[in-house]
């Protein structure tokens, strides 16, 4: 077995769990989609009202799809013993972990595109002026909250928990990024900048440079933040994994 075998095992898993595409597909999809078009026909500003929330829908997509998809899926299959039948393979505890994060960053970026070509087809959003950059934050963001989504699932004791336990993480990135419309404004001023340390916070900004006017240098200036932001969540996410992440069930 390979890397591209894990990579193929866990795709061919994720998809054939009608269970979990609605929470980690259709719904992040469907408010990615749906909330901008709906803004675009009920706002007089309506087009940037519509391009300032789809960008704030995107860290539902990182963390209903990246975060929360990798825990359930790591969780469950830690409770069914696979994980502990990979390890016996002649594949490494590294390459195992980097198929399941590959796998959630490919379905990750793939939804983060079609709902941006989506809401420019039915919300008149433009496409962005620096795909470049939106290409690169949606890879690096995917790739981080999935990486937090392996360390998190230290955390869970039981398969069936793992979907309450990482659900409140969809809702404050949601409140975080402004897809969840003006709530945001009412909350506390020094609760803020924990907000905005937030990993879907640090791709939400970067992408909303890639949308608005701008040059190359001013991008690379927008981007330095949360890149370091980004950084420091891969670190902390890493050290878990190398010093908590299970691999059998409490109850093996």
């Amino acid at each position: 077995m390979s890397l591209a075998a894990t990579y193929k095992l866990s795709a061919l898993l994720f998809w054939r769990d009608k269970g979990m595409l609605p929470a980690s597909v259709i719904t992040p999809l469907g408010l990615a989609i749906g909330m901008p078009a709906l803004i675009r026909n009920v706002q007089a500003d309506g087009v940037t009202a519509a391009a300032q929330m789809f960008v704030g829908t995107l860290a539902l997509i990182l963390s209903g799809t990246a975060f929360l998809n990798i825990t359930v899926a790591l969780t469950m299959r830690r409770d069914q013993l696979l994980l502990k039948r990979l390890r016996t393979t002649r594949l490494t505890d590294r390459q195992i972990l980097l198929g399941e994060v590959a796998n959630t960053v490919t379905q990750t970026v793939a939804l983060m595109i079609v709902s941006a070509v989506a809401v420019h087809l039915l919300a008149a959003v433009p496409l962005p002026r620096n795909p470049v950059l939106f290409a690169v934050f949606a890879v690096a963001g995917s790739a981080v909250l999935a990486t937090l989504g392996v360390a998190w699932t230290a955390a869970i004791p039981r398969g069936e928990l793992a979907a309450p336990m990482t659900l409140p993480f969809f809702f404050l990135a949601g409140l975080a990024s402004g897809a969840m419309g003006s709530i945001k404004d009412l909350l506390p001023s020094w609760l803020r900048p924990f907000l905005a340390a937030l990993p879907t916070s640090a791709v939400v900004d970067a992408v909303r440079a890639s949308y608005g006017p701008g040059t190359l240098g001013s991008d690379l200036v927008a981007a330095a933040l949360p890149t370091l932001i980004l950084a420091v969540w891969a670190g902390v996410a890493l050290l878990s994994i190398r010093r908590w992440f299970r691999w059998e069930s409490r109850r093996s």
